[in-house]
């Protein structure tokens, strides 16, 4: 049960932001996102050695880093670009408008779907250290033992569909084209503007 006084959605951008939009607007709940940067292996992008998340929190896949001899300089070097990418997000899609205090509140972290879910995982231990009261880990999609690992470090999972084998988030799409930075700060310029208009009621 969530206590719409108490309870927020955050989205993990780009990708995690319709999602979180329609969750959002259907419980009347505030919309924010909370930038998470994947720390991708140079020559592999897509294979994640670990995650950044806002609050200065890293989480790194130490067992993958030993078994492709990542060095710890290297992954500084990845964690200083991402950084400045995670810092331009925030400043990008808010405008002006502060981010949304977490502390003490029932938190619905959102993406599209999670395979390896590092960078939800980045996402919900930064939530942790900021205070939030309760994290509540929401996907249309995900693999069956990526779920399970997050319910064994404590956190509540909702999952529309866990198919195996599972392969990859993209294929349970129709469409799985990037939004755009433009589209991001159009959903969360509508859902505050329905944020206000639900709170004047």
């Amino acid at each position: 049960m969530l206590d719409g006084t108490h309870a927020l959605v955050l989205a993990l951008p780009r990708g995690g932001v319709p999602v979180a939009f329609e969750v959002a607007r259907a419980l009347h709940l505030e919309l924010d996102v909370f930038p998470v940067r994947k720390l991708g292996m140079p020559g592999d992008e897509e294979l994640a050695i670990g995650a950044l998340a806002s609050g200065n929190v890293r989480v790194l896949n130490q067992d993958l880093m030993t078994y492709l001899h990542v060095p710890e300089d290297l992954v500084d070097r990845i964690t200083a670009r991402e950084q400045e990418e995670l810092r331009r997000q925030e400043a990008l899609y808010r405008a002006d408008r502060p981010a949304i205090e977490a502390r003490g509140r029932t938190v619905v972290l959102i993406d599209d779907g999670l395979a390896t879910g590092a960078t939800m995982l980045a996402g919900a231990r930064a939530l942790k250290a900021m205070g939030a009261a309760r994290i509540v880990v929401a996907v249309p999609v995900a693999a069956r033992q990526t779920c399970d690992q997050f319910r064994k470090e404590g956190y509540e999972v909702v999952c529309v569909s866990t198919p195996s084998p599972f392969e990859a988030v993209g294929i349970w799409y129709e469409d799985f084209s990037q939004i755009s930075d433009d589209q991001v700060r159009k959903y969360l310029e509508e859902a505050s503007q329905v944020s206000v208009t639900h709170q004047a009621r």
